[in-house]
């Protein structure tokens, strides 16, 4: 099985840790492709931010979708996920439905802990947009500044502890999501020190990206995520226009 597993930031840092916790994931055998967007920012926290990076995601993926079987959008908010939905005919799994889905297989109220203020209304959009708001028991976050986006774990441990542990004690949460590729493989390193279930992203997209190509569903036809219809397009790479029409080859 071959994963493609997207950075839709444009920090290398990132994608090393995004790597190192999607191989840890992966099941023996599957191969891990993992690419960073050539443009876009160091980390998402906007409506803004992630709609560029949907477009390098997309364009990544044009370039790389015949050599893979699955698709791993690693940031959280998904960023181009639901668009991809439509445009390919393999799975496409985006790191806040696949730990979304992870949490409320663990319990019936989740928490997230962000990396910062900013990104906790667009993150609460995103929970609402998979349904599953009314499960939300909170969202914590960081206050303090970054000084550098691939070094947050070690930067900001015992704060992300103690917002954990705060998620579970204070806001009733079953689970809690430790939310944002800058913290992929974090939950592994607080396994055994919360009292409740933690959740990392890349994993999750992971686990359940191997698990839809196992199942082998087919690809949609007809539905909210059929392919686009055909019309006239200026502008686009080939690899994009051929994905773009891809459901009238």
């Amino acid at each position: 099985m071959r994963l493609l597993v997207v950075n839709p930031n444009i920090s290398e840092s990132v994608s090393r840790l995004i790597a190192e916790e999607a191989r840890r994931a992966a099941s023996p055998g599957t191969e891990i492709t993992m690419v960073t967007a050539p443009y876009g920012v160091a980390y998402i926290e906007t409506r803004f931010e992630a709609q560029i990076a949907a477009q390098a995601v997309a364009e990544l993926v044009a370039e790389r979708r015949h050599a893979h079987d699955a698709v791993v959008v690693a940031a959280f908010g998904d960023p181009g996920v639901p668009g991809l939905k439509e445009a390919l005919d393999i799975p496409v799994v985006g790191m806040t439905e696949a730990a979304l889905v992870s949490a409320c297989l663990l319990g019936q109220r989740f928490s997230i802990v962000a990396i910062s203020r900013r990104i906790t209304a667009w993150y609460r959009e995103c929970v609402a947009y998979n349904g599953l708001l009314g499960r939300l028991a909170s969202i914590r976050s960081l206050r303090q500044p970054l000084a550098s986006i691939g070094s947050v774990q070690a930067d900001h441990a015992r704060q992300l502890r103690e917002l954990c542990l705060m998620a579970a004690e204070e806001d009733g949460a079953d689970v809690v999501i430790v939310a944002g590729a800058p913290l992929a493989g974090l939950a592994r390193a607080l396994k055994g020190e919360l009292p409740v279930p933690v959740v990392d992203g890349v994993s999750s997209a992971v686990c359940h990206a191997e698990t839809l190509v196992r199942l082998d569903p087919g690809a949609a036809r007809a539905g909210s995520f059929a392919p686009p219809p055909r019309k006239p397009h200026a502008g686009l790479s080939p690899t994009l226009a051929a994905l773009l029409e891809r459901g009238h080859g």
